[in-house]
């Protein structure tokens, strides 16, 4: 029996992953991985993300792995919450809480966070100095959705303002998933 090759999809977060962007950098590189487009990314809707996100995992077939960042993660916990189709596993990088304080107004439309354990497999990826999300809150919706949660140390929102490019140790954790 030959095993179906896994699909890849790109969620992107708030204001959408720019050029520079670790998520854009490895579409470029891989340009079979899929990407989710939103109509708004910077006044960002719950229920038409979550719709977006629906509608582009229903046009691919086989196997499929989310790598999810920032508000892209808190979209598809939302998502694992309301629909159980099929995905084979989710790389899910510096989830932003949307419940703090101090959260974005823009970004507060997506509280509560779920806390359902998702119907796959995901590693949750966090660091110690992500000005979105404290360590101990990433590490406590790593365990509520049933994932593995791996502290990068300091690595701010583990995005382009954060030093972050091609990110060769997420592409390494992609991999593990793909397996």
């Amino acid at each position: 029996m030959v095993e179906e090759t896994k699909k890849v999809l790109l969620v992107p977060g708030y204001t959408g992953s720019g050029p520079k962007h670790w998520q854009s950098l490895w579409q470029e590189k891989h340009p079979e991985y899929y990407r989710v487009e939103q109509r708004d990314w910077n006044h960002p809707d719950l229920q038409e993300w979550v719709d977006t996100l629906d509608g582009n995992l229903s046009a691919i077939t086989g196997p499929i792995v989310l790598v999810g960042h920032s508000l892209g993660c808190i979209t598809i916990a939302h998502w694992v919450s309301r629909y159980q189709r099929p995905v084979y596993a989710a790389l899910l990088v510096a989830p932003a809480d949307v419940e703090r304080p101090d959260a974005l107004p823009a970004l507060r439309g997506f509280g509560p966070i779920p806390l359902n354990p998702f119907h796959f497999p995901c590693i949750v990826v966090a660091s110690n100095d992500d000005p979105y999300i404290q360590p101990e809150r990433a590490a406590f919706f790593s365990r509520q959705w049933g994932g593995r949660l791996i502290n990068i140390g300091r690595g701010g929102h583990i995005d382009t303002a954060a030093g972050f490019g091609p990110w060769r140790q997420g592409e390494v954790l992609l991999q593990q998933l793909l397996r």
